[in-house]
């Protein structure tokens, strides 16, 4: 994906010193000349390039409500519909649902929420997808996860109808997307691949390394580069020498649900950093302090993977509704 398509009418600029800039009309967006690894010890260390999520994702906002505003006069009224279910009563499942939300009436979407007890079994909510899959009024399925231990998460994730899989968390939909095909990605990964491109950080033939392999983060994120031309290294819980081969990254994606576990004595001068950790009093799974004067990009906590999260939840319903009322 090019950066024009985040946001329809972004148009890049150069300025004097060859830097980038992103230009849509309200703010100006200040890119990278070019990230080039620095020498440990560098005196002449140059404050890092913050990956700003937060901005980012209001910007594409922007484009999205035209985008939706056109749907709607072109399908005589219609709007994209994000259903959206929630299981249980855990609150800060609820805050999350609530948030997504917001995010569909900021662009003009509907959003139906389903909310179904904590004592829902497989059976009842695979149902449930089942409806939702058959109504062609709804463009986008979200199920909020976790979701309590009775049920089979990933038998209710795969039943998801994969035109509707605009959280891409199904097993077809991350087989399709790692073989290079026609799919919605993974909100979490997705958004971070679109936070960087959207701030044109080189990924080829970048040593990437990913902290993680949850099946909704890791794993997609590392078939993303990948996929990018990037050499990644999948670090866990049991790989060996972790510091050594974090050292080694041009690009470190930490997706462990630790706070400060990676230390910034681990990563090397003029690095990218991806904090896709969030923790209580806006600690990430980085110690990122330390960082802010000699890698060459960051994102920050709160602010970065967050916000553009579930800003690609909302694009890739936009897109399916656009398929579907197009």
């Amino acid at each position: 994906m090019q950066t024009k398509d985040l946001a329809a009418d972004l148009s890049p600029v150069s300025g004097s010193d060859g830097a980038r800039f992103l230009w849509d009309n309200t703010r100006l967006f200040h890119l990278h000349p070019q990230l080039q690894p620095r020498r440990q010890g560098n005196s002449s260390a140059m404050p890092a390039l913050i990956l700003d999520g937060k901005a980012l994702a209001q910007q594409t906002e922007q484009a999205l409500s035209r985008r939706v505003a056109a749907l709607k006069e072109k399908s005589g009224g219609q709007t994209p519909i994000l259903a959206t279910i929630l299981v249980g009563d855990d609150p800060a499942s609820a805050t999350y649902v609530r948030m997504k939300g917001n995010a569909c009436r900021r662009v003009g979407m509907d959003s139906l929420q389903v909310e179904m007890p904590t004592t829902t079994s497989t059976a009842e909510l695979l149902a449930k997808i089942g409806e939702l899959n058959d109504n062609p009024n709804v463009h986008g399925i979200l199920l909020q996860h976790p979701v309590p231990p009775q049920i089979d998460e990933r038998a209710c994730f795969d039943a998801i109808a994969l035109s509707k899989d605009v959280d891409g968390v199904t097993c077809l939909g991350f087989g399709r997307m790692s073989m290079g095909e026609a799919a919605y990605g993974c909100a979490t990964p997705k958004g971070i691949m679109r936070l960087l491109e959207g701030y044109d950080i080189p990924l080829e033939g970048r040593h990437a390394v990913v902290l993680g392999r949850s099946p909704i983060l890791g794993k997609p994120m590392a078939m993303m580069l990948l996929n990018a031309n990037a050499t990644v290294t999948i670090c866990h819980s049991r790989t060996r020498q972790l510091p050594d081969l974090v050292r080694q990254a041009d690009i470190v994606v930490a997706a462990v649900g630790k706070p400060a576990f990676v230390r910034a004595d681990w990563v090397k001068d003029g690095a990218v950093v991806v904090d896709a950790g969030y923790h209580p009093g806006g600690v990430g799974d980085v110690e990122l302090a330390p960082l802010a004067e000699r890698v060459a990009a960051y994102t920050p906590v709160p602010g970065g993977v967050g916000p553009m999260t579930i800003n690609t939840l909302i694009y890739q319903s936009v897109e399916a509704g656009e398929k579907t009322l197009g």
